[in-house]
């Protein structure tokens, strides 16, 4: 009975392998005009993940933040940053790789992202712009329950995540 507890479900692993920016952008277009000008600028922050299997049980999870500040329908400055990781995850079941992938990494690559924004919208001449930080978890349960609601009901559990 004792020699029977060694097969049981492999040992859950997940390891962060590489941090990576993988696309950097900054365009400023009203520079230096900008720079002399009374402007309140409204800013827009948009997410997007996306995730591919690199190698068996290895993922590249990319997080991709773009930032438009505007000044009515002018554009000061628009930053658009893809920040990577490579995370090895291994005896997860498949509703916990999905919380993973959709959750964990993306808030794991996002301080790093957040810290490569306000270094260059600093060096682009403008005010350091800090980022709020953001509840992944929260963002992707409700991901899943969009897409439930979309797939007529979804499937029992579908919506729920722990």
């Amino acid at each position: 009975m004792a020699d029977q507890q060694p097969q049981a479900a492999a040992p859950k692993q997940l390891v962060l392998q590489k941090i990576y920016v993988k696309d950097l952008s900054f365009e400023s277009p009203k520079t230096p005009a900008v720079f002399t000008a009374n402007v309140t600028p409204q800013t827009q922050l948009n997410i997007r993940t996306s995730a591919q299997e690199i190698a068996p049980n290895t993922q590249e999870v990319t997080l991709t933040l773009t930032v438009e500040a505007k000044d009515q329908d002018s554009t000061l400055f628009l930053i658009e940053i893809a920040q990577a990781g490579i995370f090895s995850i291994l005896g997860y079941t498949a509703d916990e790789h999905s919380l993973l992938v959709g959750s964990f990494c993306p808030n794991t690559l996002y301080p790093f992202a957040r810290e490569a924004i306000a270094d260059v919208v600093a060096k682009g001449g403008f005010p350091q712009l800090l980022l709020q930080p953001i509840n992944f978890e929260a963002l992707y349960a409700q991901a899943v329950r969009e897409r439930a609601g979309r797939n007529g009901g979804g499937a029992p559990g579908a919506g729920e995540t722990h």
